[in-house]
């Protein structure tokens, strides 16, 4: 009781966001950026949008999904360093898939209501374009967990057409949702609603010429999120074939329906509120909770349908009371079977687009979006908002947020 009692008197207020504009993978700004670039590009963007010493910040926790090659080496050390933090602050990289960058934000939060640091920071990054193709020969199973669960190693995308297939999710549905998505992201860069959280980074990238194949390396500055299509047709999206037509005559997931692969990198400094009222801090809002719940890894895109009643139950809320959400946009089906189950109002969730239409860096997503229902928020004069996404493996995680 008094320990609970403690932590109620504890609270981790988020003070900063920023992140990089999202670029295509492969053929886009970031395709030759190392990730302790993207990452401490970020970081120190946040810091400096605190207006707080870099000194003050005790770890830097960064969420990654692909912890290896140009992100590996605990790239969140790596990214506070280039940040240009001081020796003395530390950094952990963690990796729970797509929900990494969330799980960041958490984690950093725990750490200042548990163990009284009193700034971190929580973020999260991936370079699709440098560390996929290094992976392409695909993940070393294990015979026992093979014969039971042989779907922890299914593609993602096999999963979202099977969750399609089994809740009766049809395609129209799912280009509808895309089209909207698209059409929210437009109307919101359009109106500048991105332009608070992007900070311009100015890097190199590799050009191909389309004749000669031969690449080159030219500056330039990604400034913006460049996945979206604002010119999308709903005609044009239902004219793409499903991407596993060729083996399943009843696939629905195109590459329009879909999050883009994409590369970038975001970063919220969170203190204990004390101490971010002392340094002149105006807090977007407070972290409130946290939870997790797995589900069946071939049903890997319901998970917020399980880790959403856990975590509001904890707080004694109902989905009604929750003003904004954030759900990660994996693939088309997984919002709207999400919103279906949790009774959802989708005019309050993802507003200004999502994955979709944004891009997806697996290790980043999940920052982003807490860094941007809270500036959303607090242009809506929102109280209680919720991140959550589904998890590749058969999980779902949700998180809890106060907007100031």
């Amino acid at each position: 009781y008094f320990f609970s009692l403690l932590l109620s008197m504890v609270r981790a207020v988020i003070v900063s966001t920023a992140r990089t504009g999202l670029a295509k993978s492969f053929r886009g700004g970031f395709n030759a950026t190392h990730g302790a670039a993207l990452g401490g590009h970020a970081i120190a963007a946040a810091i400096t949008k605190a207006n707080i010493d870099p000194g003050m910040v005790e770890d830097v926790i960064m969420g990654c999904g692909m912890p290896e090659a140009e992100t590996g080496m605990n790239i969140a050390r790596g990214a506070a360093l280039w940040a240009g933090c001081p020796v003395n602050v530390s950094g952990q990289t963690i990796n729970r898939l797509c929900s990494s960058g969330l799980q960041a934000v958490a984690m950093a939060a725990h750490s200042i209501m548990v163990d009284g640091v009193p700034c971190s920071v929580g973020g999260g990054l991936d370079s699709i374009s440098l560390v996929q193709p290094k992976f392409v020969k695909g993940a070393v199973v294990e015979k026992k967990l093979m014969k039971s669960y042989p779907a922890l190693w299914m593609p993602m995308i096999d999963t979202a057409d099977l969750v399609a297939e089994r809740y009766g999710i049809p395609r129209a549905r799912l280009d509808e949702y895309a089209f909207r998505s698209q059409q929210r992201t437009a109307a919101a860069q359009a109106s500048g609603l991105y332009d608070e959280e992007i900070v311009p980074m100015e890097t190199v990238m590799v050009v191909k010429d389309k004749e000669t194949g031969e690449a080159s390396k030219v500056p330039y500055t990604v400034t913006k999120d460049e996945c979206n299509r604002p010119s999308t047709t709903l005609e044009s999206l239902q004219s793409l074939a499903p991407v596993r037509a060729d083996v399943d005559p009843r696939a629905t997931v195109t590459a329009g329906n879909a999050s883009q692969l994409s590369d970038g990198a975001s970063a919220c400094v969170l203190m204990e509120e004390g101490a971010a009222q002392r340094a002149g801090c105006t807090p977007l809002g407070a972290f409130k909770g946290f939870a997790v719940c797995g589900c069946a890894p071939e049903e890997m895109g319901i998970g917020p349908t399980v880790a959403v009643p856990r975590l509001l139950e904890r707080h004694g809320l109902k989905v009604s009371d929750i003003d904004l959400w954030e759900l990660n946009e994996a693939f088309a089906v997984v919002p709207l079977r999400c919103a279906d189950v949790l009774g959802i109002d989708p005019d309050k969730m993802n507003v200004n687009g999502g994955a979709i239409s944004i891009g997806h860096p697996f290790g980043m997503t999940g920052s982003r979006q807490v860094g941007h229902i809270l500036l959303e928020g607090r242009r809506r004069g929102a109280k209680h908002a919720v991140v959550t996404m589904c998890v590749g493996g058969g999980m779902g995680a949700a998180g809890l947020f106060e907007v100031f």
